[in-house]
């Protein structure tokens, strides 16, 4: 996983040098051997941007990943961690900051009805209006990637421009539907009026039955790559990520998923899933 994301990156920063690379949780990657006592694999650390982290001070109530947060430590200094936290007691919401804050980390508090990423929170931490033209400048974002809340296209991206967040965590669509580089450069202005970055989420680890590469046929005679269900997404499988047919799904050419990310005008990818490699061997 970590030679894919290192190819992912030389190959969208071949095309856009300034394309920013975000790969969610698979922290122990940034190690040569995936462990702290391996030293820092600074090929990975140089071809990434930050780190998003899920549930690293609470999952429901306080719950520290100690492990996860040494690691982080380490990494801080190199990259921006982005970590979207899940509180079931929004009174837990001040902490989850706080503790944040204290790391230089930029938080995204996820409350009770917020789990899978489907509302605009009514307060930004740390509002400014700065302009942002790098993901190191940002102390703040929105993640959101289920815009089911919303009544149509227009209601979505007009929601998203009238807020001023530093950094939108997007996905490529909306309900299907390709947002256009017209919609995007929309959403690159705050409501304040200084720039931010927008930022297309995808999925590397495992396929997505409503994506536009899908193939139906796929359900019934499974390509080698596919290799085994998402537990808790029935949409989704995970794959082999180290086979040239899914790489040239994701990267490396026109049709792939990071050339659509880039001519789209999205100034960089969230890549979910990186810790496939786990789940494909170890779990």
């Amino acid at each position: 996983m970590q030679d894919f994301v290192i190819e992912l990156s030389a190959y969208a920063r071949s095309l856009d040098s300034d394309f920013i690379v975000i790969p969610q949780n698979g922290i122990e990657l940034i190690f040569t051997e995936t462990d702290m006592e391996s030293g820092l694999n600074m090929t990975y650390i140089d071809a990434i941007d930050g780190i998003g982290v899920e549930e690293l001070f609470y999952n429901g109530s306080l719950a520290v990943d100690q492990e996860r947060l040494e690691m982080l430590r380490m990494a801080e200094p190199y990259l921006q961690i982005m970590v979207a936290d899940f509180i079931t007691n929004n009174s837990n919401y001040s902490d989850v900051v706080q503790r944040n804050t204290a790391e230089s980390f930029i938080a995204f508090p996820r409350e009770q009805n917020n789990y899978d990423y489907q509302h605009i929170l009514d307060s930004i931490i740390s509002e400014n209006t700065n302009d942002i033209n790098a993901l190191s400048e940002a102390q703040n974002y929105l993640y959101l990637i289920d815009p089911s809340a919303f009544n149509s296209k227009q209601d979505y991206l007009n929601s998203l421009a009238a807020t001023n967040y530093d950094v939108l965590l997007i996905d490529m669509d909306y309900k299907e539907i390709a947002l256009t580089s017209t919609e995007i450069a929309s959403l690159k202005t705050k409501a304040n009026g200084a720039n931010r970055l927008v930022i297309s989420y995808i999925n590397i680890g495992a396929a997505e039955t409503w994506r536009y590469y899908w193939e139906e046929d796929w359900r019934l005679h499974h390509p080698g790559w596919l290799k085994k269900p998402y537990e808790g997404y029935e949409d989704e499988i995970w794959v082999k990520f180290w086979k040239d047919d899914w790489k040239n799904i994701i990267y490396g050419n026109n049709e792939s998923y990071i050339k659509r990310i880039i001519n789209a005008s999205f100034d960089g990818a969230y890549l979910d899933n990186v810790e496939a490699y786990y789940f494909l061997y170890f779990d």
